[in-house]
């Protein structure tokens, strides 16, 4: 029977609300960049089905310009749009606009404290995804991330499993022996893929998805401890 070895976080969304500010931040690229876009909250929450900035707004341009040679002509914009965005969320962040999510530091707290490692894991871009660790943890010394892995470092995104492969790899511990916790479908998807029970605490965006194959879902992870996720390994 396997312990717990491991706990490895999705970011955005699971470990800090941020995808407001990162709609917000988008909304500006789009001006910068001269394009006469604006993502409101309803599309938005549509477009988060397609993980990773990149994608998302490849995903975008093909819903907006059904014309091929229009397609072609928008998507030679595409990362100038996130290369702004990016620079446009990491200024908003070092200002402080950014809400660590109910629970996590808590956790990953006790989970330093028990030797259990800590492994972070996004779709996106690792630039963006160290700013934010960097902005939420700089008062946490308590805690000890062990390994990072980033959309750009591997083949393929959520749901594929490639992220969480990538980081049981790193780490050096059996998937069997790691919690993951994420707060989307797809996340959700590629943890279990890789053979790691998840545990989602689904945002204000994703709470009205399909959340089924996940081992267990809770609002957030206040209150939760590793004997919590111990029993989850084991179940």
């Amino acid at each position: 029977m396997a312990s717990l070895r491991a706990l490895l976080f999705d970011v955005d969304g699971t470990i800090a609300d941020t995808e407001e500010l990162h709609r917000l931040c988008y909304n500006q690229a789009f001006v910068r960049s001269g394009v006469d876009w604006q993502w409101d909250r309803a599309l938005y929450t549509e477009l988060l089905m397609v993980s990773g900035g990149i994608d998302r707004l490849h995903a975008y341009v093909d819903r907006l310009a059904p014309d091929p040679a229009e397609r072609d002509r928008l998507r030679v914009l595409i990362p100038f749009i996130h290369r702004t965005k990016s620079q446009e969320y990491a200024r908003r962040l070092e200002e402080g606009q950014v809400q660590i999510r109910p629970g996590v530091i808590a956790l990953m707290e006790e989970a330093t404290a028990a030797g259990v490692a800590i492994g972070c894991v996004s779709s996106s871009n690792w630039d963006n995804v160290g700013t934010l660790l960097g902005k939420v943890f700089r008062s946490a010394e308590a805690i000890r991330i062990d390994s990072r892995v980033g959309g750009e470092m591997v083949p393929r995104r959520k749901p594929a499993p490639d992220v969480y492969e990538l980081l049981v790899r790193m780490m050096r511990v059996p998937a069997d022996a790691c919690v993951a916790v994420e707060d989307s479908p797809n996340g959700v998807a590629s943890a279990r893929a890789a053979g790691v029970r998840v545990l989602a605490t689904p945002s204000q965006w994703t709470a009205g998805q399909d959340f089924s194959s996940a081992n267990r879902v809770l609002p957030s992870l206040e209150g939760v401890r590793l004997a919590d996720l111990q029993d989850l390994v084991k179940g």
